[in-house]
């Protein structure tokens, strides 16, 4: 399955590497698996759902995901500010791979 893909001087190389430097960090998944639910979410409400992340470590990795084009940030110019944000095309892809980590999680916990 996935030694056919790795070759262990070249690991860097391999979508492998890719999609775990998209995903990887403490809150990263958790913040996806929290846009698939939710469908667009405001940056308090995110803050909510996790509530163990600090701002800054909420603020970082949401600027990870937009770059990295799993995540929409959406702005309105308005006072307060409103900030929602959303999966993208590209992040909805993952959703599949995520639902499997969770189905797997769910026959596995003790």
């Amino acid at each position: 399955m996935i030694k056919n893909y790795i070759d262990a001087s070249n690991f860097e190389d391999t979508g492998f590497s890719y999609t775990l430097s998209l995903i990887s960090g403490k809150y990263k998944m958790i913040i996806l698996y929290c846009l698939m639910e939710f469908e667009i979410v405001r940056y308090n409400e995110l803050k909510r759902y996790i509530r163990t992340i600090s701002h800054k470590t909420l603020s970082n990795a949401l600027k990870e995901l937009e770059k990295d084009k799993l995540i929409l940030r959406n702005e309105y110019p308005q006072i307060p500010p409103k900030v929602e944000y959303s999966l993208t095309d590209k992040g909805r892809s993952l959703m599949q791979i995520l639902d499997q980590l969770c189905i797997w999680g769910e026959q596995n916990k003790k």
